[in-house]
């Protein structure tokens, strides 16, 4: 994958989950595996343009949209897991 934003500047996460509630894309482990490759390049793009910026070579803007783009993925990415350990949870304490 290219970056975070996809075609039309939607998010990459936002357009795996639609394909895995779609049941386009296989099991829920390579949709989560996705959405971790995901966000580790929208941090990888955050450090490059911070480092970047610190040449001299973007504004301060491209690297605070960059470092803001990273912290909503991550949060995303959290929020996920959080409802994913919510269900198994759940599921635990189902009787048999």
């Amino acid at each position: 994958m290219n970056g975070v934003t996809g075609v039309g500047g939607q998010n990459v996460i936002a357009q795996e989950v639609k394909k895995a509630a779609a049941g386009e894309d296989g099991s829920f482990g390579s949709v989560l595996k996705k959405m971790v490759d995901s966000v580790n390049e929208s941090q990888i793009k955050a450090d490059d343009t911070v480092a970047q910026n610190l040449d001299g070579k973007t504004g301060i803007h491209e690297a605070m949209i960059a470092l803001q783009e990273a912290d909503i993925n991550i949060r995303f990415l959290l929020q996920v897991r959080n409802k994913a350990l919510d269900a198994y949870r759940e599921i635990m304490r189902m009787p048999f």
